[in-house]
């Protein structure tokens, strides 16, 4: 389905040399949807389990609020399965302590706006400032904090739930009935694909992605600093001190260069003043893309863990990436968060990649548009891979 590109390719046989190869898993007959309630929202709405295997014995779970991605099974490389996305155990703890947004689907911008305001076709928006001066990844109650119609639909190479949510106008602020339509889809090689879709009966902004956190040694059990991290990008946006983006520049010199396959740990501690006002790695990558227009589907990361072997690839049609290393899990924003494992989470504890357009993208002209028109559909596809060496 899917073609490396000769860099890709390149990236790829660096990470072989540190013991990273392809091997298939043992097939079981076919692949399952099965559905339970997963419980109640404090003001009465109830919310579903959907757990999605395929032929191989991988299984998400996702639940109706917020779209949550609350586990991802994966094989080790001895065969051994484990979560390696970071969540809670109940409904509960999603609804009062996920401020680090764990698993959800995030609308209807990702990420941050500037000053909580934008000017379209004129009229300008203010939007809730929940995240300092600015507005981050929908406001108070973004996408992440509403509970989805969900439907089983037909996949051709694997199980697939569709999830469905109409944002009405001016909901957190944004024009427009925003009509949105996000599909999992849990292939046989070992994939999660997530498409989404949107339309709008006025012009607005959007900018969909996923916020799941992963932790390839599993949930719970240690820090991501041993990850290795390859991303496909020669530029990336740094930003003032409130994370907003002051313009694109080279990777090449900075604790952001990750076109040669690198650790985590010790980036996320250089004293960079990029590092400092982020906490750590809090960064979108502008993606290497043949040319501004290129909307194909790339691999835009490798996420590596060495001492059980998994590896995770990103494909995205988008043109950016946000990488956040869970540098305010666990401190004062949100001290409460223990994961399924029952263990307390702290910072570095899981590496977020975002797939998205670029943040306060409505304020840069410079930057890809995130305007989406009654006349437009926006759709988006992004792809996890995992596999063992």
């Amino acid at each position: 389905m899917m073609k490396l590109s000769s860099a890709a390719f390149a990236v790829l046989i660096v990470m072989l040399a540190i013991g990273l190869a392809l091997t298939p898993e043992t097939a079981l007959a076919q692949g399952s949807i099965q559905s339970r309630p997963y419980g109640t929202t404090s003001d009465g709405i109830d919310v579903e389990e959907y757990t999605l295997t395929n032929a191989n014995g991988m299984e998400v779970k996702i639940i109706t609020y917020g779209g949550i991605i609350t586990s991802i099974r994966v094989p080790d490389r001895y065969g051994n399965m484990a979560n390696v996305t970071l969540g809670f155990s109940n409904l509960e703890d999603y609804e009062t302590l996920n401020s680090s947004y764990f698993g959800a689907i995030i609308g209807r911008y990702g990420n941050r706006i500037a000053n909580a305001r934008f000017t379209l076709e004129g009229v300008e928006y203010t939007l809730a400032a929940n995240n300092g001066p600015n507005s981050l990844h929908g406001g108070l109650k973004g996408f992440d904090k509403v509970v989805w119609e969900a439907e089983e639909v037909e996949a051709e190479d694997g199980v697939a739930l569709s999830l469905h949510y109409l944002s009405a106008d001016m909901e957190e602020g944004f024009p427009g009935n925003l009509d949105v339509t996000v599909v999992y889809t849990l292939t046989d090689a070992n994939e999660l694909r997530i498409d989404y879709t949107a339309t709008t009966d006025k012009t607005t902004v959007v900018n969909l992605t996923n916020h799941a956190y992963f932790n390839l040694a599993g949930e719970g059990t240690s820090s991501i600093g041993n990850h290795i991290l390859m991303i496909n990008a020669d530029r990336y946006t740094p930003v003032d001190e409130t994370l907003i983006p002051t313009g694109i520049e080279p990777v090449e010199g900075t604790p952001f260069d990750f076109r040669t396959p690198r650790l985590i740990g010790p980036q996320q501690r250089v004293p960079h003043q990029q590092i400092i006002y982020g906490r750590g790695i809090d960064h979108n990558f502008v993606l290497n893309r043949p040319s501004p227009d290129d909307t194909s589907l790339i691999l835009a990361a490798v996420l590596y863990e060495p001492n059980f072997g998994r590896t995770l690839e990103v494909w995205t049609t988008e043109p950016g990436l946000q990488v956040y290393c869970s540098n305010w899990v666990g401190q004062w924003e949100n001290p409460i968060n223990f994961g399924p494992s029952g263990n307390f989470y702290r910072q570095d504890e899981g590496c977020a990649l975002e797939t998205q357009h670029f943040p306060d993208s409505p304020n840069q002209p410079d930057f890809p548009s995130v305007v989406l028109t009654p006349d437009d559909v926006y759709q988006t596809t992004t792809i996890f891979k995992f596999d063992v060496d």
